[in-house]
């Protein structure tokens, strides 16, 4: 397990239970006529230096009509790969105040607007960023206790842990002897059984459950790594969705792993971790490894281990790569005052005007801007 290998396929599917999986991969995953990928790509994230962002999501409102709200997710994570220096806003709305939410502590920005002119709003975050790598030769005590452990274990409202969440999990990972074992066989799954569907809005809405009962397995960031993150509580490994966007272009080259510092609408992407007795908490992505499959290059690329493919693959297994802001990890999130009920997620700009909600994932008529640029 430390040499962190990727597992072969045809011993994936046995470890997994054979039939039920081969049944439940795509067609297109099976499609053996696809053109080979042959060009060679170097995708090797460490830890190192840390680099300061400033990110700006500007709001004009649009067909405001009356009293408006407007929420603005801030950034909410202080870890050993990202630190939050600063928060600050301004605009025309008659009151602006951070809220959070009890459960999860992400935080946002409400801003109240009376209707007397047309809502504006800015938010100007600045946080620091760095590349992760995990080393798998060398153990080290995670710290946190099984208290603080119990809020990754439990169930949300779109990740269930128990019928076939349950059973899909405990199959994955039967007869796996570690964590590490178990969650390395739950990260090939998803490589080899989900595929990144483009026509699918925003980031996905991370409905695993009928992801699972229907075996439509294509989907977005929130639907891939939600999977994972909810098969990974269901075996028992403390995981978490991290919500996000990013924030400036790949280092290594890839075109789909980095975001357009000028204009971010759409780079919303969210990462997962987990939490490994020996080494705390470790980034994934698996549904990174889809995206370059599906959208790197101009042709859809079949086979996880084709060399544009590979190193992604390898590296997203214990890395990221730090060109990304997080914003928190929360899950059913109540924004104080919406009309509209709890929030799936909160990583996009949320908007109401008379109780009616703004669609979120259109900011050109919503309408937002979100940019960065390096300090």
């Amino acid at each position: 397990m430390e040499d962190n290998q990727p597992t072969n396929r045809r011993s994936l599917l046995k470890a997994a239970g054979g039939v039920l999986l081969a049944g439940a991969l795509p067609r297109t995953l099976l499609a053996q006529n696809a053109a080979p990928a042959r060009e060679e790509r170097h995708f090797d994230p460490r830890p190192g230096e840390w680099k300061s962002y400033e990110v700006v999501t500007r709001v004009n409102l649009q067909r405001a009509s009356g009293p408006s709200t407007v929420w603005i997710p801030l950034p909410s994570v202080d870890t050993d790969w990202q630190r939050t220096l600063s928060n600050n806003w301004s605009g025309n709305a008659k009151s602006m105040k951070v809220g959070s939410d009890p459960h999860y502590g992400a935080r946002f920005l409400v801003a109240e607007f009376d209707g007397s002119a047309p809502p504006v709003l800015e938010v100007v975050s600045r946080v620091q960023t760095r590349d992760r790598a995990e080393n798998w030769k060398t153990a080290q005590n995670g710290g946190e206790s099984a208290e603080d452990l119990k809020l990754w274990l439990q169930p949300t409202d779109l990740m269930p842990l128990d019928g076939i969440v349950k059973k899909t999990a405990l199959q994955i990972v039967s007869g796996a002897k570690t964590d590490e074992d178990k969650v390395q066989r739950l990260y090939d799954w998803i490589v080899l059984n989900t595929f990144r569907e483009p026509k699918v809005r925003g980031c996905g809405t991370g409905d695993i459950k009928t992801m699972l009962e229907t075996q439509n397995f294509g989907g977005k960031c929130a639907d891939l790594n939600g999977l994972f993150v909810g098969l990974c509580r269901a075996a028992g490994v403390p995981a978490r969705d991290v919500y996000g966007v990013r924030i400036a272009p790949s280092a290594f080259g890839y075109r789909v792993l980095g975001g357009k510092p000028a204009a971010l609408q759409g780079a919303q992407h969210c990462r997962a971790e987990v939490y490994l007795k020996r080494h705390g908490w470790v980034a994934m992505d698996p549904a990174d490894v889809a995206k370059v499959m599906r959208e790197e290059t101009p042709n859809w690329i079949k086979d996880p281990d084709a060399p544009v493919v590979a190193p992604v693959k390898q590296a997203l297994f214990g890395g990221w790569e730090g060109n990304w802001m997080g914003y928190n990890f929360a899950h059913d999130v109540r924004l104080p005052g919406s009309k509209q009920g709890k929030v799936g997620f909160l990583m996009y700009p949320q908007a109401e005007s008379r109780g009616e909600a703004y669609d979120s994932l259109a900011p050109d008529s919503f309408a937002y801007t979100i940019t960065a640029r390096a300090i």
